[in-house]
Formats: structure tokens, sequence, C-alpha cells
């Protein structure tokens, strides 16, 4: 395992003391690095280019007379899928970690790009070059906090790698695409995990300690396709709240402004995406996007169930009702929120009308809090797609 140390063009550029996305900076690591020299070009905060890198990494970008490419981007197909044998302690059934020990093991690769924790605290990202199984396996586990990924870049150039894979989110990728001609490599793979609403460490403990009966005992949570925040403890027990009863008049402060600013929510440029949103309740979404991510896929497919996605109810009403809940900070009686949630999981939308109910709520949310808070950036900032997305909704004027 490659861990990060300075590099010697980073010195004069005091790496992480310049923070040029300012307060939109999502912390994705390339300021930490000598590769600062291309923020301006290569940040998503600062300079929006998804269809140019889609056209780059994808030979196409979005068909925007396709709503499935509006919210779904470039892809050759989709599919819902489970792990025959589960990887013990995985936060779902290990796809990822499977399909990164795969391409290590047989020398696809030299190296993984992920994320493990530091040993005093779980949830605090540790980003890694990890060189064996062992190291890929224990940065399973998602950390919901701002990670800088891209800060063992230096580390890339310095190792004398030509093959490698990197784990990561849009920020992250959007920039990594950017600069990826820069690092000398004959042959990057990108693997990513759809993300949206990461925290600050002490906003998550704050998210935690706020919505959880037993904050300190969380080993992983997710929020899951039946409404309900799933959190797992230490003990296997699985703690659910719902939705609609979270106390966002307390926590909705605790989002990154660059969470907040986000349109990526798909990880538009990974050759291969695996996540959850768009599959049924215990199943895995997985995005093929090129062939790249398809020659990632084939080596897992004999250890993968798989089925077609499926698509059921409309989400837009809940979606408009969920524009002034979180705007004006609305949180329902325990009661209430619980009794809302189950009829919503019973007739609500599921697997890709999901996915796309998820992706609506947090578009309009954040393209609200770009026209309040950075009106400069508006027309520039939101792209095509999340517009079109947006415009299906009534906004609040102001």
């Amino acid at each position: 395992m490659t861990s990060i140390t300075p590099h010697t063009k980073a010195k004069a550029l005091k790496p992480g003391s310049r923070r040029p996305a300012k307060e939109l900076c999502s912390e994705c690591g390339l300021c930490d690095t000598y590769y600062i020299h291309y923020v301006k070009e290569a940040c998503a905060f600062l300079n929006q280019q998804i269809s140019e890198l889609e056209e780059m990494a994808h030979g196409r970008s979005r068909n925007l007379d396709d709503e499935n490419d509006w919210y779904f981007g470039v892809h050759q197909q989709m599919m819902a899928a489970q792990k025959k044998q589960p990887i013990e302690g995985a936060q779902w059934t290990g796809i990822v970690s499977t399909i990164a020990c795969e391409m290590l093991t047989q020398g696809l690769v030299e190296g993984v790009v992920c994320v493990q924790n530091t040993k005093e605290d779980r949830f605090q990202p540790m980003p890694v070059i990890a060189r064996t199984t062992e190291e890929i396996l224990a940065a399973k586990v998602n950390k919901p906090t701002l990670s800088p990924n891209l800060s063992i870049l230096e580390e890339i150039e310095q190792s004398g790698m030509k093959r490698l894979l990197v784990i990561g989110v849009g920020c992250q990728i959007q920039a990594l695409r950017a600069v990826e001609k820069e690092l000398g490599l004959e042959k990057l793979y990108v693997l990513g995990t759809p993300c949206v609403d990461n925290v600050t460490r002490e906003g998550l403990q704050k998210f935690l300690e706020t919505t959880s009966k037993s904050p300190e005992t969380i080993v992983h949570y997710e929020f899951m396709q039946d409404f309900r925040v799933h959190f797992k403890h230490e003990d296997g027990s699985i703690e659910k709240v719902p939705f609609f009863g979270l106390k966002t008049n307390k926590i909705k402060d605790i989002f990154a402004p660059s969470c907040m600013s986000c349109f990526d929510y798909v990880n538009s440029l990974a050759d291969l995406v695996v996540g959850y949103m768009g599959a049924e309740f215990g199943w895995q979404w997985i995005m093929v996007r090129n062939e790249t991510g398809q020659q990632m896929l084939d080596l897992v497919q004999d250890q993968i169930n798989t089925k077609p996605v499926i698509s059921q109810g409309n989400r837009k009403p809940a979606v408009q009702q969920s524009i002034p809940a979180y705007d004006q900070g609305v949180t329902l009686p325990m009661w209430a929120a619980k009794l809302m949630g189950v009829v919503i999981d019973r007739i609500g939308p599921k697997g890709l009308e999901y996915a796309r109910f998820s992706i609506d709520s947090h578009f309009t949310r954040n393209y609200l809090y770009v026209k309040r808070n950075h009106p400069e950036k508006l027309d520039d900032h939101v792209p095509e797609y999340a517009k079109r997305i947006v415009n299906q909704y009534q906004l609040p004027k102001s």
C-alpha cells in the first residue's frame, strides 16, 4: 500500500493552503498536490464540463432528446445485481470490492485508489493506493464524509505505475478526467459510486447524534429505497428511521456547500457505476457506460446474479411536496413519519423511478441553493440535463 507523502514540486504551493473554489470546494484532494496548477480547468465547481468530458471518456455526450440520458448519463446497459457469495462486512454484497480485487489479481492494474479509514475513527477517510487484495478489502464500507482521494496523484507518478484503477465519486472523477492525460498512465480504469450529500466529519457526528439512538455504535448507514435510513450497529442490529422523521430543521445546514451545488449524482464520467438507488430493495444497481466498464464487469460476471431493472410508480407528486418541506425545514412527528413511510413504500416509486425521485429531489434543492447563494454561477454551473429535470417542477420564486 502506498500512502501520501509530499511531492517536491508541491512544496512551493503549500498544499492544502489554497482552495480556489473557496466555500464550494469538495476537498477532492487535487489542491493538495502540484496538480493544483490545473484546478481552474479541472474543478467541477470552477469549470462545469461534464458534456465535454463525457465525449472524451465515452465517445459521446448525453442525448438531450432521451430522458434516460438526462437522468443516468451515457450508458450501454444497466441491471440489478447481487454477489452470489457476499463479502462479510461489506456495506452491500461487495461487488465494488470484488471487481477491484479481480482487476488486481488478474494483472489488469498495478494499484487501486480506494479509501480506508484511520485507526482512530471508522468514519475518517484515508485515501490509499492499494497493492494487495487485503488492502482493498480494508477499504470496504462507505465513508460518508468529504474525502481527498486525489491527494494521491503525485504518488501515482512517483510509483511508476502505468495501469491504475480509481474508485471515487463524481466531483473527484471530473477532476481526475480533466487531468488524466497528465498522469503518464497507459490505462486508467474508473469505478464510480453515486454520491449525494456528503458532510465534514463534524457534520456527520451531528447527523448521527441527531438521528440515531446509539450514534457511537454505528458501523455504516444508508438512505434506502424503503424511504428509511438504515443504521447498522456493531452488534449487527439494524435501526430504521423514516426519511420524513429526520430533524431537517437541525441538520439541513450540515451538508457541504459543494454537495448542495452538485449535479452529478450518478457519477457521469466513470466507466462503470455501482450503487443501489436504481434497483429494488436488497439489490445493487450497475451501469456500464463504455467498453472499459464492460471489461471490468465481465471479470465478475460468474460471481453475481443479475436481473433487469424495474420502474414503477409516479415520483412527481412526492418530489413536488418535498420541495417546500425541505425548503422550510419541516419535520413530522415520528408517528406521522412512520405512517407516511409505510404508505409511500407500498405505492411510491420503485426501481428507476425511485432513482429519478432521488435525483429530482436533490437537483431541485441544489438548483435553489445555487440560485440563492451563487446566482452569478447559475447558468454556467447547472448542466442542461439538470435544467430540464428541474423545469418539470414548480419552485419557490425567491
